[in-house]
């Protein structure tokens, strides 16, 4: 089965017994790796357990085909369903996967963690189109998304947040929900102590602000700027800190298509106020100068031109082989000229 957006949270808090396997897979590693584990506890309680839960790889799979089978029908020495989880999960494994479901065990839950696979991918086909297994996508969370889960995280720990602090921290942490936990339980130990249970903007900037989402920004007002040497720099700064260029492109791309509905705004009568105003997070006032200049400086056209070349980079960078580094750089290089003009 294919679940839709509106199925996934639903499916994961409480997996369909139909499904015998689970496809876990999308460009937000995080997100896919905390999905694949809370539909594992649906099956038993902890994800080491050495009797109830086997960990496997596609490569081992691929020189012992026959483990798959062994590992799901065999018996717990202590009782109660198994789990199998298998990781780096490709297209290699469709056919084992085909020959499985056409006789799953009924007591053990095979979730697989796939990774980013484009729709052309057969592992994928072959789990959304059969009637007992689901293919799960986790696709890169958006602004609102991510403010969900830190109101969620707070309040967990008995801490309540501003809304201009979480606008401000949640567009920080769009694009990896890895990175967003991380974030967001440093700042939970950041605050735990404070005799004010209110989490404000000054608290959030001064926890969260130091590392790569305020590099983000950097790397995306230099670029939009025409300040072609600060990119550069920043995006070597970002590189070496560990960052995936998939979320510095997808950063870049959520700050081009904020641009674009202002201008398209602004085309239709609002003045550059209005038009900031409208968008939703607002633009963090540190930077509202410097977004308010990209406004009079790009057309609407021209912003639709940048977000095609971001998403057709985005595309060529997940291609194996691609130099994403170098064409990532070139691109910076080109819009940041762009800029300047």
């Amino acid at each position: 089965m294919k679940l839709t957006f509106r199925q996934i949270e639903p499916f994961v808090k409480s997996p369909d017994p139909a499904a015998r396997v689970v496809l876990v897979f999308g460009p937000d590693e995080g997100l896919m790796k905390e999905r694949a584990a809370l539909i594992g506890k649906s099956v038993v309680a902890d994800l080491n357990d050495p009797f109830n839960v086997a960990v496997l790889s596609a490569d081992g799979l691929g020189s012992d085909p026959a483990r798959l089978n062994d590992e799901a029908r065999a018996i717990s020495m202590m009782g109660g369903n198994r789990l199998i989880r298998i990781e780096s999960g490709a297209d290699s494994l469709t056919p084992l996967i085909k020959e499985y479901l056409s006789d799953p065990s009924p007591t053990a839950l095979v979730v697989i963690e796939g990774g980013d696979l484009s729709t052309r991918s057969s592992l994928r086909k072959l789990v959304e189109s059969a009637k007992n297994a689901a293919a799960l996508p986790c696709y890169v969370a958006e602004a609102r998304d991510v403010s969900g889960l830190i109101r969620e995280m707070l309040q967990e720990s008995g801490l309540r947040i501003d809304n201009d602090a979480s606008a401000w921290l949640s567009q920080q942490l769009t694009g990896d929900r890895l990175l967003a936990r991380a974030e967001i339980e440093k700042l939970i130990t950041y605050m735990i102590s404070a005799p004010d249970k209110s989490v404000h903007l000054d608290d959030v900037i001064a926890c969260c602000g130091q590392g790569g989402a305020k590099s983000l920004d950097d790397l995306i007002f230099a670029t939009l700027g025409g300040d072609t040497e600060a990119a550069l720099r920043t995006f070597r700064q970002l590189l070496d800190e560990g960052t995936a260029i998939i979320a510095m492109l997808r950063s870049l791309q959520n700050h081009v298509r904020r641009l674009h509905l202002a201008r398209v705004a602004m085309d239709q009568g609002a003045n550059a106020k209005e038009a900031m105003d409208g968008l939703n997070p607002k633009v963090f006032f540190k930077w509202e100068d410097s977004f308010r200049g990209q406004l009079m400086r790009f057309s609407a056209t021209r912003l639709e031109t940048i977000m095609q070349r971001l998403m057709r980079l985005e595309a060529d960078c997940k291609q194996t082989g691609t130099p994403d580094e170098l064409v990532t750089a070139q691109a910076l290089l080109s819009i940041s000229a762009a800029s300047r003009r």
